[in-house]
């Protein structure tokens, strides 16, 4: 266990900040966490929880325990140790923003003493903790490696996940010197079962960008598989099930409407941004991004031709799209195929809704459309019921009883052989 005197900070209490808080606390550590959302942090200091994966009993314990929840960076004033856990998207030009990330830096820099152990756990392009980071902590005045240490540590959070809690999943880490690295180290073992020490944080910041990249490619491919399957007349995911019995050299994907999340859609072009700084073609990720991208319009492109068989026209057609979220059993609606899918339907002139039970409304574009009861009069007048996000609690077999034609993208209907179910 942590002494309990040794305080740390956490900035950013969305998704990763907020967990990452909670297990301070139950390292033993004397925690505050602070968020630029007044709303957020009146929320948590009730005793609520602001994040699905963490409940209300949780935070109300860590309040009842002494946490801080505050907006105020000066509450960080003393602390041992920082963990900053804000958002890192992308520009519209698909560059890296890091502004969220350098305004916690420089709000950070005046406030921590010396002796400050920093970790950055937003994911960044390589080199970013040691070049954007390091300098900003540098111009007020501080040195790396002797009175303030500088580590990264990319965060692994997997929403919904139910089998790996934060402090199960090994959590990688480096620092901008061995000497920050070791600090870092030590702040962290209190609260992770396993920590995992790479040689700098240029190197662990790779190991996040090619976590997420090697999926990104492998989705890519077998979304390209997947098509290529359909002209044939195969089933992709009975192949998928046959090629998985091999015991070595292969590893399962899935293909799917597209990509979605705070990862998978984004981490890819911080490491292709960098490259190209570098003068070196990111070709396969280049090329895995088209196809992905490309799979909301190969969706929409099937259940038109479904309709056609039928004799409807997609500008006539009234079409139920199940799910908004991007993946089962969140809410969380970032960068979700969804979007796109209900644009380019309602493109078409299509009479469009959705329904999910975790998302009540759902902003495309300056529309924002809210969740219709999944009724069975619903899904009998539907036309058409595309299945984008297979939450737990959707009842799929009455989906496929009470609908003429239901378009499948997440295999959940494998159990059903009804001439109106079409899987991708």
């Amino acid at each position: 266990m942590a002494e309990a005197q040794t305080r740390v900070g956490v900035v950013g209490l969305g998704y990763v900040g907020l967990p990452l808080a909670l297990a301070m606390y139950d390292a033993g550590y004397d925690v505050v966490g602070v968020d630029v959302d007044p709303d957020k942090v009146e929320t948590l200091r009730s005793g609520k929880s602001t994040v699905e994966d963490v409940t209300d009993a949780e935070v109300a314990d860590a309040v009842d325990g002494g946490v801080e929840f505050t907006t105020d960076y000066d509450q960080l004033v003393g602390v041992d140790g920082v963990s900053i856990c804000v958002p890192t998207p992308l520009r519209k030009t698909e560059t890296p923003d890091l502004s969220f990330v350098l305004n916690a830096a420089e709000r950070l820099a005046p406030v921590v003493g010396g002796d400050c152990t920093i970790v950055l756990e937003s994911t960044v392009y390589p080199g970013a903790t040691e070049e954007a980071v390091a300098d900003v902590l540098v111009e007020n005045g501080a040195t790396i490696g002797e009175d303030i240490f500088l580590a990264f540590s990319p965060e692994r959070i997997d929403p919904g996940n139910e089998e790996y809690g934060p402090t199960d999943i090994p959590k990688v880490l480096g620092g901008v010197t061995p000497k920050c690295g070791n600090r870092a180290e030590a702040l962290y073992a209190p609260v992770f079962d396993t920590v995992v020490r790479v040689g700098s944080s240029t190197e662990a910041e790779l190991v996040k960008l090619l976590e997420n990249t090697f999926r990104a490619v492998n989705i890519g491919l077998i979304n390209e598989l997947a098509q290529i399957a359909h002209e044939l007349d195969v089933d992709i995911w009975n192949a998928i099930d046959a090629a998985e019995t091999k015991p070595f050299g292969f590893m399962p994907f899935y293909p799917g409407p597209g990509l979605g999340g705070h990862c998978i859609p984004v981490d890819p072009f911080y490491l292709s941004w960098k490259a190209d700084q570098h003068g070196v073609d990111t070709r396969f990720i280049d090329l895995a991004d088209t196809v992905n991208r490309e799979m909301p319009g190969h969706v929409v492109t099937r259940v038109v031709r479904r309709l056609n068989n039928r004799g409807t026209a997609l500008s006539n057609a009234d079409v139920l799209i199940v799910g908004a979220a991007y993946k089962p059993n969140v809410s969380d609606t970032r960068e979700s195929p969804a979007v796109d899918i209900l644009t380019e339907l309602e493109e078409w002139d299509a009479a469009v809704d959705y329904h999910d039970p975790h998302v009540p409304k759902f902003d495309v574009g300056e529309t924002t459309y809210e969740s219709v009861q999944l009724t069975d009069e619903r899904l009998n007048n539907a036309d058409c019921v595309v299945l984008v996000t297979d939450h737990a609690v959707l009842d799929i077999d009455r989906i496929v009883d009470e609908t003429s034609l239901v378009f499948d993208t997440r295999n959940a209907t494998a159990h059903r052989d009804d001439d109106h179910v079409v899987r991708l």
